[in-house]
């Protein structure tokens, strides 16, 4: 080899190295930009990871709240348990970074106490602490540590998108210096191929030599360039990757996202914008005012314009689940919505943008409202219900000394007409009590398989006479079999008092509409309405065209002595009576009115089972007879009066005031025929207890019960107990005769 071509080859070897030695090191630091970018989307998923763990423990503390279901206390236990953990997970990530250490130490006691004030307050409601949990509200201590934990959350999401950005565009840099720096690489190969070429005349067996090592060289150098590209190609593709997932999470939310610039314009939206809010990338939110009506969460109050959210946010406002309730003017759905707002600053701390998160709250909201009147009505009747006892004891004494006052004064008419009186006034007592338990669901109900068809074909005859001739009834009716497991006699005044209803509200005639249709109530349903059980129904509604009622009307319709007719003409008990009918046969009552076109009522009923049961009517027996009946009584007029009404029905009586005194007599061997005790009496037993403690000492015992109101003593889930005779307070003479002797008779007996 010439000292020409030593020179030549001994550069282009050093220049070789140099080369081999830059593309080496930019590999390394390419593999290392990578690697710091997968890290910065790591950091990036983990602080959006104990975002959503936050909110979601917060979600499932305020669903606690709301439903006080023990599967939002599971959840939210569950949840707790991993932010600890993801907390310790975030912080090894940044502990490269010495102030985001900094700042997540310091949150991660923040983030612990709002869980714990989440924690205490679901613990002050299971506790029923009302108190408590007013206290802890007063403090406004959590949604200060919320607004805390997601600034400073948002502060390193925005560092680490920062870092990202940055390693990002530095490992392009270098994959753009590799690529130049093997390019000029092949350059320098050809160069020095072409100079070898000029001093090969006189060495062809070196050139050749020297070729073969300069291809050799060439392919080892191609396949370097070949791995450092597809190292890069799948570092991009990595990244790619990641932000796929991120435009998917984000597409995906289920709360309405904006990011908006400036003026109000919206820069980007995603789907749920777009179907909540019809709002798309490219809008402006300055048209919110021209296309509806805006109010605060009170629904009453209009939001100005200087307090949209959009308008805080580019003041520079930050606002968590701020309330408002948008009414579009084109007639859709009002609206409840729950709004976060953030805004964005550029390098200069301008504000350049804002970022508006929407919850679609309306379905909660609604209910809510319905949980409200649901509890509120429950309440109305187990006050109803206690008091219709008490009521239906003194109006025993009352109607039946009236009934023989009116018997006895035939030859005084004068005084046979006032007593009559007191009579009719005591039956109307009794009819509002009984409205009253049909309301409070403690009626006792007699429920059979009723072909719904033809009793709604059988009611409609029966309505025509009632109505008169200025309103006409329709029906329409589901063709086939459709069976309802009902009592057909509540139903039947369910229907009149509807179409009563209904005639009021069409003071100058109107149509009256009956329809049957077989429906099933979904999931989706049920949760809209918490009182509700999913499943197959049968439903009967009640349309008129009559005047309509208002929202605040409907909420108040089913409430006892809540009316809108004038003084005299209505007690306010119609619709209550139906609302707890349809509610204790286990079904489900809704009202829809509009004001000026007309109401329908909808009533869910049970499905029934099997064949269509057939009523039997039995004959009236009201004579005497001679057999001992034991009385068991509490009430001391009751008592009286029952006593002295057997033995003018030619019974003789044995009384008793408790259970206690009552097994006395029986254990000292007092004989009797049938015992004829109210349910609830003081004693340490239940009447329904001690006819079964009875009837062990003496097997076949014939029993009676009487009540002013029903207990689970021998009604279950509404419905009478198979072999049980019930007599209900208040009763006349007549109706006492014909239980006892039908007792007697073998009506009612208890299993020993």
């Amino acid at each position: 080899m010439i000292p020409s071509q030593r020179v030549i080859l001994g550069a282009g070897l050093a220049i070789l190295l140099l080369i081999t030695a830059a593309s080496i090191g930019l590999d390394v630091k390419s593999r290392s930009d990578t690697a710091w970018v997968n890290h910065t989307v790591e950091v990036l998923k983990k602080i959006s990871d104990l975002r959503v763990l936050i909110r979601h423990a917060e979600s499932a503390a305020r669903g606690y709240e709301i439903y006080r279901s023990s599967g939002f206390s599971d959840e939210f236990q569950s949840v707790r348990a991993q932010i600890a953990p993801a907390l310790a997970d975030l912080k090894r990530s940044l502990r490269d970074n010495a102030d985001q250490v900094a700042l997540i130490e310091g949150t991660e006691p923040l983030v612990m106490r709002r869980v714990e004030i989440a924690a205490e307050a679901m613990r002050l409601r299971t506790a029923d602490d009302q108190a408590g949990v007013a206290a802890l509200q007063s403090k406004g201590e959590g949604r200060g540590l919320m607004d805390t934990v997601m600034g400073n959350l948002d502060r390193l999401s925005a560092e680490e998108e920062g870092l990202l950005n940055a390693r990002s565009q530095d490992s392009r840099r270098t994959g753009i210096v590799l690529l130049g720096i093997d390019v000029a690489g092949a350059l320098v190969i050809l160069l020095l191929v072409v100079m070898v070429m000029r001093e090969s005349h006189r060495a062809q067996v070196a050139l050749k030599s020297t070729l073969l090592e300069t291809t050799a060289a060439n392919l080892q150098l191609e396949a370097a360039v070949a791995e450092r590209t597809e190292h890069l190609v799948t570092a991009h593709d990595e990244l790619r990757l990641s932000v796929n997932v991120l435009q998917s999470t984000f597409r995906s939310m289920a709360e309405a996202v904006l990011v908006i610039d400036a003026e109000s314009t919206v820069l980007l939206s995603n789907p749920a914008a777009e179907r909540m809010l019809l709002h798309r990338t490219g809008m402006s939110l300055r048209n919110l005012r021209a296309l509806s009506d805006v109010f605060h969460g009170d629904g009453v109050t209009p939001l100005e314009s200087d307090g949209l959210p959009s308008v805080r946010v580019l003041r520079g406002d930050e606002f968590e689940n701020l309330e408002m309730i948008v009414r579009p003017h084109s007639g859709g759905i009002a609206r409840h919505l729950m709004v976060s707002g953030r805004p964005m600053r550029d390098g200069q701390g301008d504000i350049s943008g804002a970022v508006l998160v929407y919850h679609d709250a309306t379905i909660s909201r609604d209910t809510e409202r319905q949980l409200h009147q649901s509890q509120k009505l429950d309440a109305i009747g187990k006050l109803t219900g206690g008091v219709a006892h008490d009521f239906n004891n003194m109006l025993t004494v009352i109607s039946g000394n009236t009934e023989t006052l009116v018997a006895s004064l035939k030859q005084q008419p004068d005084l046979q007409r006032v007593a009559r009186l007191i009579d009719d006034a005591a039956e109307r007592c009794a009819e509002l009590i009984q409205h009253l338990l049909a309301f409070a669901r403690k009626q006792p109900l007699q429920p059979r398989n009723v072909e719904i068809n033809g009793a709604i074909a059988d009611i409609a005859k029966l309505l025509r006479p009632t109505l008169g001739e200025q309103i006409q009834i329709e029906t329409a009716l589901q063709q086939g079999p459709m069976t309802s497991h009902i009592d057909p006699s509540r139903l039947t005044n369910a229907v009149l008092n509807m179409a009563i209803n209904a005639r009021d509200a069409m003071p100058n005639g109107g149509k009256l509409l009956l329809e049957t249709h077989r429906v099933v109530l979904d999931e989706a349903y049920a949760r809209a309405n918490p009182d509700v059980r999913p499943g197959p129904y049968v439903m009967l509604a009640v349309s008129d065209t009559g005047t309509g009622m208002p929202q605040s009307v409907q909420e108040k319709a089913f409430e006892p002595f809540f009316t809108t007719k004038e003084v005299g003409k209505g007690s306010g008990l119609g619709l209550s009576m139906v609302y707890g009918f349809v509610k204790q046969s286990g079904g489900h009552i809704k009202i829809y009115s509009e004001q000026g076109h007309g109401t329908t009522i909808k009533l869910y009923l049970p499905p029934g089972e099997g064949t269509v049961e057939s009523t039997v009517t039995a004959t009236p027996q009201a004579e005497g007879g001679a057999e001992t009946i034991f009385v068991v009584e509490d009430d001391t007029l009751v008592r009286n009066f029952v006593t002295a009404q057997l033995q003018s029905l030619g019974y003789k009586t044995v009384a008793a005031a408790d259970s206690k005194a009552a097994l006395q007599l029986i254990e000292a061997g007092q004989t009797f025929d049938l015992l004829f005790t109210d349910i609830v009496i003081p004693g340490g037993m239940s009447g329904r207890e001690l006819a079964e403690e009875v009837a062990k000492r003496r097997p076949g015992l014939k029993v009676l019960y009487t009540s002013g109101y029903t207990d689970n003593a021998i009604v279950h889930h509404g419905k009478l107990d198979d072999g049980v005779m019930l007599l209900t307070k208040p009763y006349r003479r007549n109706q006492l005769a014909e239980m006892i002797r039908k007792a007697l008779a073998g009506g009612g007996m208890v299993a020993g």
